[in-house]
């Protein structure tokens, strides 16, 4: 890509190439992403649904979580997770954007995010002037109902009224909450907290039911605040790794162990922050979304405004596009249903490299983190697809 002359140059100057802009990693909705994952594991349960990724039959399966645990973070070190790359079936990707309820409401129908709402992690009510944050399923003013807003029946409501009891182990304090309702539906949770107790709970479900999915987020955890790839983060991966081992070990004759993750991590070399930059507050009435795929939500009449100024305040270090940008470049799925395109943004801001989007005065703990995702690079959508069979 050429640039016209600077400004300044003398005719005949050779011109200026300007540096390559990478290439947003659009999802593979339909052939490999986390969406086709629940209906090939219905299928391999041999529950009618289509079985994109051709996984075979199985009269038990054993879903494993591990938030964070990106394809390429786990390739980076396969000897502190010897068993997981031992057993590496093949890569999938997460979906836009690349974070935790998103990717649970995509495992939880599948269907990608625009089919299921869940569009970022902080997303506008329409037509209400307030900000929903889904991680902690928190708004200004009345609650917001879990069933209204990801309305779309659950895969374990189609195990469950197939005869499948499906279970869900995780910590406790998740139990009840806003987001396990709404990407959880038909699951019977059970609550365990350590690994170990974790391992155990799995290993007694699998007597009972066909289908149990395990969590854990430690990995994530550790990522946010400490980075990826450090002391206590490799701790954290070898924990997964034998914890895995474990689980496998629990499985019942015949059965398998699926594990994956809900995205990967990048960790920050460069922040900016949009509440020390009064020129990309101006037009905003609301920030969204999250440092790495950030919902820009406009004054009336502002929206281009705003968009050309993002744009060039990020240029070469972010895609900014419009909403109907973001929508028919098929970054949340083929398509994003009408009554939930003011979810989106006016502007979409979306970081690649080490770059990230912060809010130092309203988002003060997330703005001090180093590890972040969300975004349409490789190492945030990247996730693995383990398969031990027993």
């Amino acid at each position: 890509m050429i640039d016209p002359q600077p400004s300044g140059a003398l005719p005949g100057d050779p011109p200026v190439a300007s540096p390559a802009v990478p290439v947003p990693y659009v999802p593979a909705y339909g052939t490999a992403s986390l969406a086709d994952l629940p209906g090939s594991l219905l299928a391999s349960l041999g529950l009618p649904a289509d079985n994109t990724l051709a996984l075979e039959p199985a009269p038990r399966v054993c879903l494993f979580l591990v938030d964070g645990l990106g394809a390429e973070l786990l390739a980076a070190h396969p000897g502190t997770a010897p068993f997981l790359s031992a057993h590496l079936r093949g890569t999938l990707t997460a979906g836009f954007p690349s974070s935790t309820p998103i990717s649970l409401a995509t495992l939880g129908t599948g269907a990608p995010p625009g089919e299921h709402g869940m569009l970022g992690s902080q997303m506008a009510v329409p037509g209400e002037g307030r900000l929903f944050n889904c991680l902690r399923w928190t708004a200004p003013g009345l609650s917001i109902d879990p069933d209204v807003w990801q309305p779309a029946p659950t895969v374990y409501e189609r195990m469950a009224a197939a005869g499948i009891e499906p279970v869900y182990v995780a910590p406790a304090s998740f139990d009840g909450t806003g987001l396990t309702r709404a990407v959880y539906r038909g699951m019977r949770y059970r609550a365990a907290e350590s690994p170990g107790e974790r391992v155990e709970s799995v290993r007694q479900a699998l007597r009972e039911t066909a289908f149990v999915t395990v969590y854990y987020g430690e990995v994530d955890r550790v990522g946010h605040f400490s980075g990826w790839g450090g002391g206590e983060w490799l701790e954290q991966l070898a924990v997964v790794d034998r914890m895995a081992e474990r689980l496998a070990g629990a499985l019942p004759p015949g059965a398998v162990l699926y594990v994956t993750a809900d995205h990967g991590m990048i960790n920050a070399g460069e922040k900016v922050d949009v509440d020390r930059r009064p020129d990309l507050r101006e037009g905003v009435l609301m920030l969204g979304g999250e440092a790495r795929a950030r919902h820009v939500y406009t004054s009336p009449g502002a929206a281009c405004a705003v968009l050309e100024t993002w744009r060039e305040a990020l240029r070469g270090r972010a895609w900014v596009v419009s909403r109907e940008e973001a929508v028919s470049s098929g970054w949340f799925g083929r398509r994003v249903r009408r009554e939930w395109l003011g979810r989106v943004g006016d502007v979409v801001a979306v970081p690649y490299g080490e770059c990230v989007i912060v809010a130092s005065a309203t988002e003060p703990v997330e703005s001090s983190l180093i590890g972040y995702h969300g975004s349409l690079t490789p190492a945030e959508q990247n996730v693995p697809l383990v398969e031990i069979r027993r």
